[in-house]
């Protein structure tokens, strides 16, 4: 146990026992412990493995290449449409977590291997993912914009396309659109 993550656990107000008992399954199988993004993550050799996360409905483990695991039991969860690597367990109840204790540390024993073995999660190309109408059109009567978007790295290309796509209405997808095309045209990210 790394001393640098109990606060943590400490602080942990809902799913504080479901906490505490992932931690001591995830540690029983021979990784490191770190906080990483506010959260205890687990590592082989420096590598991200799993991490723990809570929600308001669920607290999980996510598997960061869990992608590449078999999941014979079925249980691992994409947690969005366009995470493209990372896989979840659920759980509820501390029950739950003792229920699935050999299989939870099986997947990550698998997780290990995976990782000792160098694969990779083929990713999806930034031009595979869809540019919705609205994006499309501005780009077309703006080739400033066209230019400095296509400038951005492919990562802050895939940030604004996800964004502007996840709306569901027209008129959102514009309000989106004409919000961040100065931030665009300076050559920042969506977060920058």
């Amino acid at each position: 146990m790394n001393p640098k993550v109990d606060w943590f656990f400490d602080e942990a107000e809902k799913w504080r026992p479901e906490f505490e008992k992932l931690r001591r399954i995830i540690l029983d199988c021979g990784l490191d412990e770190e906080l990483r993004w506010g959260k205890p993550c687990y590592l082989c050799e420096g590598k991200n493995i799993v991490i723990i996360q809570g929600f308001k409905e669920y607290c999980a483990v996510l598997f960061f290449k869990g992608a590449l695991l078999k999941d014979t039991r079925g249980i691992l969860i994409q947690p969005t449409e366009n995470m493209q690597a990372g896989r979840q367990i659920r759980f509820t109840k501390v029950r739950e977590i003792i229920e699935k204790e050999a299989i939870l540390k099986a997947y990550i024993k698998e997780a290990i291997e995976v990782e000792k073995a160098g694969l990779q999660v083929k990713l999806k190309k930034t031009s595979e993912f869809k540019a919705p109408e609205e994006f499309q059109k501005k780009l077309k009567e703006t080739p400033a914009l066209k230019k400095a978007f296509a400038a951005l790295t492919p990562g802050r290309q895939r940030g604004y396309l996800l964004y502007f796509s996840g709306a569901k209405q027209a008129k959102t997808r514009e309000e989106r659109i004409e919000k961040y095309r100065k931030q665009i045209m300076s050559g920042k990210g969506l977060n920058d």
